[in-house]
């Protein structure tokens, strides 16, 4: 009885504010509507209300579930499933020896093989995760930072080694090492060299692989680490805006490989204010393009985006639950105008989703499109005296960022001086608190507990899966023509050494069967390794 008394006092006591800490009013009028310049129409700058004029009535978002485990073998089954359940756009989750650029026989990789994600050691590894799919016909997703442009090499080498050109194969990859540095922590080299493979990536592919998206900015993970909205909207635009800054200072046009660059948000609870921060950011990006980069191109000032719906937000408790918090979360990135979308699975508060949790998650996705008629206008909340004003809040409080960040020197130094990751861990504390002291509502969690432990098929990985995936890399370095090998390899040991960019160098290695931890040890052993300052 105390605990509902305290409560209902919690309730009457609070005052209503969004997730980042935004406070709300009971009521929004005309009064708070802003210029109406600043709303425009969709597919016109500044692009508040969507980048295309005709939004979902011309294409419907790419439904992109995010999957990878075990072997190649076993997540080529889960895409070829996904894609027969309509699935129209692929997503690789890498295991964590991938992400940090180690072979699966490495000791750093022991019992951690194939258990978060798919393990990728060699071209034969990428040949066997796109068996049987179209690659001139599927866009993929490929989230992966450190190694990013050997793993896309390695995709490169397999479509050409397969007939298709690299000038017809679409998709992204992630490649954003900022947001490693400040969040995710899977890094590689330190920021510098890091930058200039980035820069490398963008140049490579808007002469070459045109299709393709070269960096994914993300602040999906920055989210999850447990930032608030307005700081994972300012932290990523900040993190956009070092790229697009080390891209023209390397000599290359803004325009010639702005309209590639793509984003990555979180959807989290809060329907509404999920909706204004995609909105802000797309207006945002636009003006910092226009008017600080001069970007001729319209497309250079389009903010495209992909969403994932917040993983941190599933509960192991009444994991059913978890089924309506993503619903929510995907419609507001729909509300929002996101171009491509994950939908989470119920069970991923325990282990990497079952078969039947990512069916749900993908037929969530199908319901948005296909019955709930959201797909029938273009930004159907633009006009919404709170909408209008919250998007308004949003790019102020992001605006208020961008000033912290260029007063702490931009953002490496920020990176360095622990800045973001002192902002990120104040919030998440804050946010925890709230939740254990009763201030913010967590169903099953501190509001109508059960009290039962829930019932519910868990994912196993193959405990073989290390001895399997090892056999097979060691069969491909039995085979391969050490002397190509050699040759590739200390070619691109030499490109490195004398600036050159990595990328040609990249795929000659991945169609000669470079592992890639044999090109990322190139790699540590000219720049280094990076070590996280102590920040606390």
């Amino acid at each position: 009885m105390g605990t509902e008394v305290d409560r209902k006092t919690i309730k009457e006591k609070r005052i209503f504010r969004t997730l980042s800490d935004i406070e709300v009013k009971r009521v929004y009028t005309e009064d708070d509507l802003p210029d109406a310049d600043l709303i425009g129409s969709p597919g016109e700058y500044p692009f508040t209300r969507g980048v295309h004029k005709t939004m979902y009535r011309g294409r419907v978002w790419t439904m992109r579930e995010f999957s990878g485990f075990g072997t190649p073998e076993e997540t080529n089954r889960r895409y070829r499933y996904l894609l027969s359940q309509g699935q129209t756009g692929l997503s690789v989750a890498f295991d964590f020896p991938t992400l940090y650029g180690y072979d699966s026989d490495h000791s750093f990789a022991r019992g951690e093989v194939g258990r978060c994600g798919v393990a990728v050691d060699t071209l034969k590894d990428m040949e066997i995760l796109f068996d049987s799919i179209q690659l001139d016909e599927i866009t993929t997703s490929m989230t992966i930072n450190g190694p990013a442009p050997i793993i896309w090499a390695m995709y490169i080498a397999n479509a050409e080694n397969r007939g298709i050109s690299k000038g017809m194969i679409g998709g992204t990859i992630q490649n954003d090492i900022l947001k490693e540095y400040i969040a995710q922590k899977s890094w590689m080299l330190p920021p510098e060299p890091s930058m200039k493979l980035i820069i490398d990536t963008f140049e490579y592919g808007s002469k070459y692989v045109p299709k393709w998206n070269t960096i994914s900015i993300s602040g999906y993970h920055i989210r999850e680490a447990g930032s608030t909205a307005v700081q994972e909207l300012a932290f990523t635009l900040a993190d956009g805006m070092a790229y697009v800054k080390a891209g023209v200072d390397r000599g290359l046009a803004v325009d010639d490989f702005a309209s590639r660059l793509s984003f990555f948000f979180n959807s989290h609870n809060d329907v509404f204010e999920e909706v204004a921060k995609f909105r802000a950011a797309r207006r945002i990006w636009a003006n910092f393009m226009k008017e600080e980069m001069n970007a001729k191109d319209p497309r250079s000032c389009m903010l495209r985006f992909h969403v994932q719906t917040a993983g941190c937000s599933l509960t192991a408790q009444q994991p059913e639950v978890n089924i309506m918090r993503v619903a929510y979360q995907a419609l507001a990135a729909v509300l929002g105008g996101c171009q491509s979308l994950h939908t989470n699975s119920m069970d991923e508060a325990y282990a990497l989703p079952t078969e039947k949790a990512v069916w749900i998650a993908l037929r969530t996705q199908q319901v948005l499109a296909n019955e709930s008629g959201i797909t029938n206008t273009v930004d159907p909340l633009g006009g919404s005296y709170y909408i209008e004003s919250l998007t308004d809040e949003m790019e102020e409080g992001a605006n208020h960022y961008f000033k912290d960040i260029e007063r702490g020197g931009g953002v490496l130094k920020c990176i360095r001086d622990g800045f973001f990751q002192r902002e990120i861990a104040d919030s998440a504390a804050r946010y925890q608190k709230e939740i254990e002291n009763g201030e913010r509502d967590v169903i099953g969690v501190n509001l109508f507990e059960t009290g039962k432990k829930p019932r519910i098929e868990v994912l196993k990985i193959d405990p073989e899966v290390d001895k399997r995936q090892i056999a097979k890399l060691n069969d491909v370095k039995a085979k391969r023509d050490r002397s190509l090998l050699e040759k590739a390899l200390e070619a691109l040991r030499e490109g490195e050494e004398s600036g050159e960019n990595a990328m040609p160098h990249l795929v000659e290695c991945s169609k000669a069967h470079a592992t890639l931890g044999e090109m990322c040890d190139i790699l540590r052993s000219i720049y280094g390794e990076y070590r996280e300052p102590s920040i606390y």
